[in-house]
């Protein structure tokens, strides 16, 4: 398994998919729980076109790969001058159950721990559970929501907030 940070046109490009597949993922279950949809196209263009957040020197845009083959990603931004957001962490089905949910999550909480971030904050649907559980693993706790997430305050309700100390 390799993890690296993406930077070529062609791993990109394996964004956009593996994103695209998270969005189509997501909205079948945002349908079924809760009986709405959105805009993938729409919300993969403007994730794309917003990339630049994940970038060094105050982001990171992981790419995990196994025997070459593109198996996850997981994003890092910054939220505030010591606090960082996980976005858009994403393991193929495929590769589910290996580790590399682990993997990511502990590339980025050690990406953050070198950039100086003191906490990382993320949000997830209450329908994510093995996310939930591989978050708390890791020493992440739920909290109130937080203002730089960006789930409407229609649908927090519906998510969970949580937060870690580096």
């Amino acid at each position: 398994m390799s993890i690296v940070q993406v930077e070529t046109a062609a791993q990109r490009d394996a964004v956009r998919s593996l994103f695209g597949e998270y969005l189509n993922w997501a909205n079948q279950r945002v349908q079924e729980n809760f009986g709405v949809s959105f805009d993938i196209e729409t919300i993969l263009n403007e994730d794309m076109a917003d990339l630049e957040k994940f970038t060094p020197p105050d982001g990171r845009l992981l790419l995990a790969a196994e025997d070459d083959e593109v198996a996850g990603v997981a994003c890092l931004h910054r939220i505030g001058p010591t606090s960082a957001e996980i976005k858009r962490m994403y393991v193929r089905e495929a590769f589910r159950g290996r580790g590399l949910g682990r993997a990511l999550l502990d590339a980025l909480v050690e990406e953050a721990r070198l950039i100086g971030y003191r906490r990382l904050r993320l949000d997830s649907a209450r329908f994510m559970h093995a996310a939930h559980a591989l978050y708390r693993s890791s020493g992440f706790v739920e909290i109130e929501p937080y203002a730089a997430s960006e789930i409407p305050d229609a649908f927090r309700q519906h998510w969970i907030f949580m937060e870690r100390a580096l």
